[in-house]
């Protein structure tokens, strides 16, 4: 048990050390990223319909403040604590809390209401003309914001005003009555439930009933097409549904990938609480950090590779700023 301890401890200094060059990297590639996107994609000529350009915004919205709240205003200043010793002066620490478990929120569930959008789209045909719309895509996006914010209030009175900068899932101070009650332990369980075990789900169905009532259509237009003609023809309507499939399982797999280490570490944690021990290295839920804040900063990436006037408006972007 003792080597045992030592090479976890050698593992998590390892990490501990990664991530002082990692974050700052991190950082200053993400806001300048998720700015080009976000003004690429309100421009409106990468050939999207409005309808998922409002979405794909407000996810490249949410992943900048994530950013900046959580990767730039929190875990920077943890692994760097003895540079950022001020901020513990600074009482203003439960109040970050909520707004960074709120754009958390938000940047999950912008991901889960993207995905059924497409699903009514691709699977829905009566329910499509009527959701798929600028407007309701404006007013989903509207209400997850509200909730997302009003879910997390309730950390500004669990959490204390000031900074703990350690690295642990809370980053302000509580005291130990509070963060071992059961009332605590059940509200961060439920928490971490609604984002982002629910999300997985969520997604994963979609995204499953999305494939089978594709392949059903393909089967079937194909078969129709052989009775109608013998020559081999192009099917626009079955293109434009592989493309809207490509982008939404791209988006939603990057999201499942990136995030499934950090769900785990956080639920096994307040199991562990409960009553329920499961013992997961410490080392397990850093690396869970790190790969949650780079989901942040990929989608960029993902747009470029699947979206053909995306690529040409970012290397225009990128040629001005060259010629700049």
């Amino acid at each position: 048990m003792g080597l045992s301890f030592w090479i976890k401890l050698q593992i998590l200094r390892v990490v501990h050390d990664v991530q002082k060059i990692y974050f700052p990297i991190l950082a200053a590639f993400g806001v300048p990223v998720n700015m080009v996107t976000i003004i690429i994609l309100s421009r409106g000529k990468c050939g999207l319909s409005k309808c998922i350009t409002h979405y794909l915004v407000a996810m490249a919205v949410a992943d900048l403040l994530v950013v900046i709240i959580d990767l730039i205003l929190r875990q920077i200043p943890i692994v760097y604590a003895e540079q950022f010793l001020f901020l513990r002066d600074i009482r203003v620490c439960n109040f970050h809390a909520v707004l960074l478990y709120a754009t958390t929120d938000c940047s999950v569930w912008f991901t889960v209401t993207f995905t059924f959008d497409r699903f009514v789209a691709i699977c829905c045909q009566k329910l499509r003309s009527k959701y798929c719309s600028e407007k309701t895509a404006a007013v989903v996006l509207a209400i997850v914001t509200v909730l997302s914010c009003l879910k997390n209030v309730f950390w500004y009175f669990l959490y204390s005003s000031q900074y703990w900068l350690s690295n642990s899932p809370w980053f302000c101070r509580v005291t130990l009555g509070v963060s071992f009650s059961l009332v605590w332990t059940v509200v961060e369980l439920v928490h971490y439930i609604v984002t982002p075990f629910i999300p997985f789900l969520l997604i994963l169905l979609f995204n499953a009933l999305t494939v089978k009532n594709i392949l059903v259509a393909s089967r079937a237009r194909k078969r129709l097409q052989c009775r109608n003609s013998r020559e081999t023809s192009s099917d626009p309507e079955m293109e434009n549904r592989r493309k809207s499939m490509i982008l939404l399982f791209v988006i939603s797999g990057n999201f499942i990938l990136l995030w499934v280490v950090f769900m785990v570490c956080s639920i096994l944690r307040r199991l562990d609480y409960l009553g329920y021990p499961i013992p997961l290295p410490i080392f397990v839920r850093e690396l869970g950090f790190m790969l949650q804040l780079l989901s942040c900063c990929t989608n960029t990436f993902l747009y470029a590779v699947t979206q053909r006037r995306f690529r040409k408006e970012l290397k225009n972007a990128v040629m001005f700023s060259f010629q700049l």
